[in-house]
């Protein structure tokens, strides 16, 4: 796919840039999907702005992703759903930390560092962020089962669970859990 933004490259397992994927395709030498329609969904909400509508951008994807590398060769290049089982653990271990408001969690996407790394306020007033911009998470937003305006955000990996709220952008962001794995 033509990438002209270094920025959004996908990274293999040494780190280095993979000229080929995107950072919410390919991160850390892994294929963060397995279902094409799954994946133009996550893709069309980052590429609509105000000269791409998501009607373009749903219509550039379904032309262009089958003529990738990867969806050609799914059969061999897939890892047979170990990934999928990743995140279904994943799920599980999160549901099962039984977080009062947070609703049942059934999907992980793949989500950036850059666009999800929020700055904590610890109680001595001192200002942490935990993730890495450059990295490829697995998360995702829910709106709290009693109301309101704060939502929920997920983010794993291998290493971790990060549980938290804030509000409406990122705003007052408040942590709630962070589990070493």
């Amino acid at each position: 796919m033509p990438i002209n933004d270094d920025s959004i490259l996908g990274r293999d397992k040494d780190g280095t840039l993979n000229e080929e994927y995107c950072k919410w395709c390919y991160a850390d030498g892994t294929y963060t999907y397995n279902d094409m329609d799954e994946l133009i969904d996550v893709c069309v909400k980052n590429m609509v702005n105000e000269n791409f509508t998501e009607e373009q951008a749903r219509s550039y994807l379904k032309e262009m992703l089958p003529k990738l590398d990867y969806w050609k060769r799914y059969d061999e290049l897939s890892d047979n759903g170990q990934f999928e089982e990743f995140k279904k653990q994943l799920i599980n271990e999160i549901n099962d930390l039984h977080i009062d408001g947070l609703p049942r969690v059934d999907k992980l996407n793949a989500l950036v560092g850059k666009y999800v790394n929020l700055e904590y306020t610890l109680p001595n007033g001192q200002k942490v962020k935990f993730l890495d911009d450059q990295k490829t998470y697995l998360g995702n937003q829910l709106e709290s089962e009693f109301g309101g305006d704060r939502c929920f955000g997920i983010l794993a990996s291998m290493d971790f669970i990060l549980v938290c709220t804030y509000e409406k952008a990122g705003e007052n962001p408040e942590l709630l859990i962070y589990k070493k794995r």
